[in-house]
C-alpha cells in the first residue's frame, strides 16, 4: 500500500518503476510454442499433464460433457444467464457497423463491405474462479458480427473437467466447439493448429501472464484483441463518498488474482482514513484474504490530489481497465475522462454491474492501453475492406494526377500502370 500526492512527474515516475517485462516468461512461453508446432498433440498432451495435473487422450468436450453439466445446472442461475445474454445483445447490437457505397457524378465507385472473421477462439480463464459471464462477453458480439465458427477453451480442472457453469453458458449461447486446455500451450495449437485442432484467425479473452505472453508472440500468425495484464480498478472519490463503497469496490478488483492493482484518488484525508478502515476489516472477513492481502499490501496506490481536476488529470495518466465515478454529479466530467476502458459513475453502478449485467463488455484494456485500446466489441469480429471501381471518364480526368503523384515517390512502375491507360 502506498500513499502519494498530486504532482507533474510522480505518477510518471510511479510508472516507469512499475514497468517490468519478465524475461523468463518470455523464455519459457516461446518453448512452449516451439514444441506445439513441432510436435502438435503430443506437446499438448503433455504440457496438459504438466500445468493441470491431467493427461487427456481427447481435448474436445463431449456432447456427454455438455449434458451431464446442463442436468446439474442450477436453474436459477441459467434464469440469470438468460436474462444477462439480452442485457449484452441488446448493447452490442448497438455496436453492428454498416457498410457504405458511393457512386460519383462520372459512374465511379467508392465503398466499403464488412466482412466477418471467419474463425474465432475464446480463452475462458480457469484456476482461481470459473468465469461464465466472460462466455457470454466473448462469444455474443463474435455472434452479431456473423462469426461462422467459434471455438471455445478453456483449462481443464484435475479431473480433466470445465467448470459447469462455463459449460452451461456456452449451450445457451449454442457454442459447441469447446476444447479442455489452457495456457500458453492451447494459445500454441489455437494458432498453429494440430492434428486435431483446426488453427484459427483471432484469439481473444482474458488469461494469466502466459497466456498473455503467448498471445504477443503469435501475433501475426492470428490476430488477437489485446495484450491483457493484471486487472485494475481505480475510484475517484470526493469527500461525500461513502468509504464502505470505495473498500468494497477496491476489493471487487483485488480478488482476480494477486497482482490486481486497485487505485484510489481522492481530494480527503477523511475519506483515505476510512476507507484504510474498512479495507482490513472487510480482508479480514473475506473467504479470498490471502489474495486481497497481498494485492491491497502490495499494489494499493492512494493518490491524494487537491481538487477534482487533479483527480481528472491522475486518472488520466493512469488510463485504468476499470474507472469509477464516486463524486456528487459524475456526469458532469464524463467527457473529461479520456483514458478508461469502462467507465462507472455514481454509487449505484459498481464495477461488478458491468462485469455481469448491465450490457457493456467486461473484456477491457489495461496497463494504460486505454490510452489507445477499447472494450472487446462486435467491431474486434468484422474486417473492412475498401472497394474502387473508376468509371473511363474519371479514370481519364485525374490520370495524370496520379501519375505525378507515383513520379514524386521515384515509383516509375506504378506511374508506368496508369501511364499505359492514359496514353
Amino acid at each position: 500500500m502506498e500513499l502519494i500526492k498530486y504532482q507533474d512527474g510522480c505518477l510518471n515516475q510511479y510508472l516507469r518503476t512499475k514497468a517490468t517485462s519478465n524475461k523468463n516468461v518470455t523464455t519459457i512461453v516461446q518453448d512452449i510454442i516451439d514444441d506445439i508446432k513441432v510436435y502438435g498433440d503430443e506437446s499438448l498432451r503433455d504440457y496438459t499433464q504438466k500445468f493441470d495435473n491431467i493427461l487427456l487422450e481427447n481435448f474436445k468436450v463431449t456432447e456427454e460433457d455438455r449434458n451431464k453439466a446442463l442436468s446439474q445446472a442450477d436453474e436459477y442461475f441459467v434464469d440469470l444467464l438468460k436474462k444477462a445474454i439480452q442485457n449484452i445483445r441488446f448493447f452490442h447490437k448497438k455496436q453492428k457497423t454498416d457498410a457504405f457505397e458511393y457512386t460519383t457524378q462520372k459512374n465511379s465507385v467508392i465503398g466499403q463491405k464488412i466482412t466477418p472473421i471467419e474463425r474465432v477462439a475464446l480463452y475462458i480463464p480457469g484456476g482461481k474462479a470459473a468465469y461464465p459471464s466472460s462466455v457470454l462477453m466473448n462469444v455474443i458480439p463474435a455472434q452479431i458480427a456473423g462469426v461462422k465458427e467459434i471455438v471455445l477453451v478453456s483449462p481443464p480442472n484435475n479431473q480433466g473437467l470445465i467448470d459447469d457453469s462455463v459449460l452451461v453458458a456456452a449451450d445457451l449461447l449454442d457454442i459447441k466447439e469447446i476444447y479442455k486446455m489452457g495456457g500458453a500451450q492451447a494459445i500454441a495449437a489455437l494458432a498453429y493448429g494440430t492434428d486435431t485442432i483446426k488453427k484459427v484467425d483471432k484469439i481473444v479473452g482474458p488469461g494469466n501472464q502466459y497466456v498473455t505472453e503467448a498471445k504477443r508472440q503469435v501475433f501475426g500468425q492470428v490476430a488477437i484483441d489485446m495484450i491483457a495484464g493484471p486487472s485494475e480498478i481505480l475510484i475517484i472519490a470526493d469527500e461525500n463518498a461513502n468509504p464502505k463503497y470505495i473498500a468494497r469496490d477496491l476489493l471487487s478488483q483485488s480478488e482476480h488474482d494477486e497482482n490486481a492493482v486497485p487505485y484510489l484518488v481522492t481530494t480527503s484525508n477523511d475519506i483515505i482514513k476510512e476507507t484504510k478502515k474498512y479495507l482490513s476489516q472487510f480482508i479480514n472477513e473475506s473467504k479470498r484474504k490471502e489474495i486481497l492481502r497481498k494485492s491491497i499490501d502490495n499494489n494499493l496506490l492512494i493518490i491524494k490530489t487537491e481538487n477534482l481536476n487533479e483527480m481528472i488529470k491522475t486518472s488520466n495518466i493512469l488510463a485504468p481497465e476499470h474507472l469509477e465515478l464516486l463524486i456528487e454529479k459524475p456526469m458532469g466530467i464524463l467527457n473529461d475522462i479520456k483514458n478508461a476502458g469502462s467507465i462507472f459513475l455514481g454509487e449505484y453502478s459498481p464495477e461488478p454491474v458491468g462485469d455481469y449485467w448491465a450490457g457493456p463488455n467486461h473484456t477491457l484494456p489495461t496497463n494504460q492501453t486505454a490510452r489507445f485500446s477499447s472494450p472487446l466489441g462486435v467491431y474486434d469480429f468484422i474486417k473492412r475492406s475498401s472497394y474502387i471501381q473508376y468509371s473511363k471518364e474519371e479514370f481519364k480526368e485525374n490520370a495524370h494526377f496520379i501519375e505525378k503523384f507515383a513520379e514524386k515517390e521515384k515509383l516509375w512502375e506504378h506511374a508506368n500502370s496508369i501511364k499505359e491507360r492514359r496514353l
